[in-house]
């Protein structure tokens, strides 16, 4: 295939945005004949019909969605370049792909990420939330920078990538605020009978909470297992029942959601990583969550 030439494609956009070549000669101020030959260049050069020409008007080919889609990010980025710099803006903002484990509240998620939002360097977030083994596949592929996960990486996942511990929270009981007055006396023996909101099996959180109640001898009556966290605090808001949380974000949870902590589960805690392909993080906006990871956590781990 020929080089592609730039002056073709612009006809052709302004052909599919417009509607036909007469508006779009019209926009350009050429002739028709001019559109219509740049248009037949290009289709030359692709070895493909961009339109349907049997029809009224130009009807884009299956080919020729594709070329359009193709040539509105060249043209929206040819914007931002000339936005960038007549803004006298030095640097363009890097794009960042965090993958984040789908059980991690998004209250957490948010603690973390903030401090990439505000580095020296401008950058922009894009951000995908899925099961840690999902995630894992797409970094492994390099469809994401770098995963936010409650776990390292399982021993039975072959993934060449490397675990940065965050740190790790205690995990706080929280009610709504009628329940959690009635249930702090005598806690954690007070949950026996009770309704709780837990995640679904399979996730670190259900298992820890689990053998907690083994050893206190706790026996809650579970209403109902949830994988969104953020749905389980829905759920209490209501009225519905207690649930679990990490206490790094139990007052922006009594906020948010006017929920009130019964008590504190002893010898439990969410453990946070950072998984990335490079055995040691370089770039600065990853940097950044990891400290004010650690920072937030209370926690100080060599880099």
């Amino acid at each position: 295939m020929s080089q592609l030439n730039f002056k073709h494609l612009r006809y052709f956009h302004a052909v599919s945005t417009h509607g036909s070549v007469t508006a779009a000669a019209e926009f350009l101020h050429v002739s028709q004949p001019a559109v219509s030959t740049q248009i037949r260049k290009l289709e030359d050069s692709l070895g493909h019909l961009l339109f349907d020409r049997s029809g009224r008007g130009m009807e884009l080919t299956p080919e020729g969605r594709v070329v359009l889609e193709y040539a509105r990010d060249i043209f929206r980025l040819g914007q931002e370049l000339m936005d960038t710099v007549t803004s006298g803006v030095d640097v363009r903002p890097t794009r960042l792909v965090i993958g984040v484990a789908a059980n991690i509240p998004n209250m957490v998620v948010f603690h973390f990420l903030e401090s990439a939002m505000a580095t020296d360097d401008p950058v922009r977030l894009v951000i995908r939330q899925n099961t840690t083994e999902r995630l894992l596949a797409d970094l492994a592929t390099h469809d994401l920078d770098v995963v936010l996960a409650d776990m390292p990486i399982p021993a039975d996942v072959n993934v060449r990538a490397y675990n940065h511990p965050l740190g790790s929270s205690p995990i706080d009981i929280l009610a709504p605020p009628l329940l959690a007055h009635r249930l702090r006396p005598g806690f954690p023996r007070s949950l026996t009978g009770q309704p709780m909101f837990l995640p679904v099996e399979g996730y670190v959180l259900r298992r820890s909470l689990e053998e907690w109640f083994a050893v206190e001898g706790v026996r809650p009556r579970v209403t109902a297992e949830i994988e969104a966290s953020d749905l389980i605090n829905a759920f209490a808001e209501a009225g519905a029942g207690m649930f679990a949380a990490p206490a790094i974000i139990s007052d922006d949870l009594r906020l948010r959601y006017a929920v009130e902590v019964v008590g504190r589960a002893e010898g439990v805690s969410e453990r946070f990583f950072a998984i990335t392909a490079e055995r040691r993080i370089r770039h600065p906006a990853v940097v950044a969550i990891r400290e004010a990871a650690r920072a937030e956590l209370g926690i100080t781990v060599p880099g």
